[in-house]
């Protein structure tokens, strides 16, 4: 990320989320940049390439998460390379956070970032959320589960909500058509124990239409779900 860009990064994460970055912030984040970059020469983990591209689509768009005030034992779920979770970390050092990405490569680069950028109390685990669900030492023991772009809202919520504590919650990043999606994801809502807590519109300037979705877990899900890998994508509730 070049100086202009670094310094347009401040001044718009000023006016989403009315907060000012540190100069230690901004040397985390052009740090992340760069060793992105440096990754996707011999990993694609990204097809956004361009550095405004990376400050607007990655960067942004995560630090909007802020709106929602996630906290405390944070799950990130097809993470990637990063996003939203390690944006979060950065912004909010004392959340406890994992990272979760099924491909190796991602977390291989996760993990790496972890250590370049000197944080603390990340996990970062290779594993499938469906195995992750009904796994006792994950099931029901975040405080926040978060997601960007990983699945329709019906498949989402069962990746989700077996992580979550009975109120905790799920936040989804969404663009156009989130009301769409949670028309059809009624049943999913009932059958795993949450319902909709707000819809957060966000504006960020070079993208369409993006949300923020907070779901409320207020039930137990049934052990039955997640179901087994695959199963919710091919099958929604």
């Amino acid at each position: 990320m070049d100086f202009d860009d670094f310094n347009l990064l401040k001044k718009e994460t000023a006016d989403l989320v009315s907060r000012e970055l540190s100069d230690r912030e901004m040397d985390l984040f052009l740090t992340y940049a760069q060793e992105m970059v440096s990754w996707n020469d011999r990993a694609s983990l990204t097809a956004i390439r361009d550095h405004s591209e990376i400050r607007v689509k990655h960067f942004l768009d995560s630090i909007s998460c802020l709106k929602a005030k996630p906290n405390g034992r944070v799950i990130d779920v097809g993470s990637g390379a990063g996003f939203p979770g390690l944006v979060l970390k950065i912004l909010m050092p004392n959340i406890e956070l994992s990272l979760v990405d099924s491909v190796q490569k991602k977390t291989q680069f996760l993990t790496h970032m972890v250590q370049v950028l000197g944080l603390e109390n990340v996990s970062v685990l290779n594993t499938r959320a469906e195995e992750l669900g009904q796994d006792p030492g994950h099931r029901e023991q975040y405080d926040w589960a978060v997601a960007r772009a990983l699945a329709n809202f019906p498949v989402l919520l069962e990746y989700l909500l077996p992580l979550v504590k009975i109120g905790g919650y799920v936040l989804a990043q969404k663009g156009e058509g989130a009301e769409d999606e949670l028309k059809i994801a009624e049943n999913a809502l009932e059958e795993l124990g949450g319902e909709i807590k707000e819809i957060i519109p966000v504006e960020i300037p070079g993208l369409k239409e993006r949300s923020l979705v907070i779901v409320k877990k207020v039930s137990e899900t049934p052990k039955k779900y997640p179901r087994h890998t695959g199963v919710p994508k091919k099958r929604p509730l």
